[in-house]
């Protein structure tokens, strides 16, 4: 039973990789790291703020314009949510490579911010068309030469 288990969670297209509350004081930032080395994957992220905190907002950007934001130079981000006391983002990551979500607070009081990121790989390991036809053909020959080769000794049985 624990192969078919291993099998199950080997084969799931989600993974939680952050569920944690963060302190951020006012008017400043915190951040989260996000390693893409494996595959493409569609990133979610979720986040509440405690009551009071309706300036918060939550950027994905590449770790190198998180290194440019912080040495004050212009940088460039993937997505990010409007300023609330909650938001959600989704953004499908096609290039591997590091990458990191910013949570801001822009309130003149600290906020506790709970967030949660996942990661769904659905739809990202489809075979190609031609691959596909040729899992298709190789396991018609297959199968068909199981049938012949059953049924030419099943034939030589019965002639017996």
């Amino acid at each position: 039973m624990s192969f078919l288990a291993l099998v199950l969670l080997l084969a799931s297209s989600r993974a939680d990789l952050v569920d944690e509350a963060y302190q951020i004081p006012a008017n400043d930032w915190r951040f989260v790291q996000l390693g893409l080395n494996q595959q493409s994957a569609r990133v979610f992220a979720h986040y509440r703020a405690d009551a009071g905190a309706k300036w918060i907002d939550l950027t994905l950007m590449r770790r190198e314009e998180l290194e440019r934001m912080t040495k004050g130079n212009p940088y460039a981000a993937l997505d990010a949510t409007p300023q609330g006391a909650q938001g959600s983002l989704s953004y499908q990551v096609r290039d591997l490579g590091e990458y990191c979500f910013v949570m801001a607070n822009h309130g003149n009081t600290p906020a506790n911010v709970h967030l949660r990121v996942w990661l769904e790989f659905s739809g990202v390991t489809q075979l190609s068309p031609e691959r596909q036809r040729n899992v298709i053909l190789v396991s018609f020959a297959v199968f068909f030469a199981i049938v012949s080769f059953s049924a030419r000794r099943l034939l030589k049985i019965v002639r017996r």
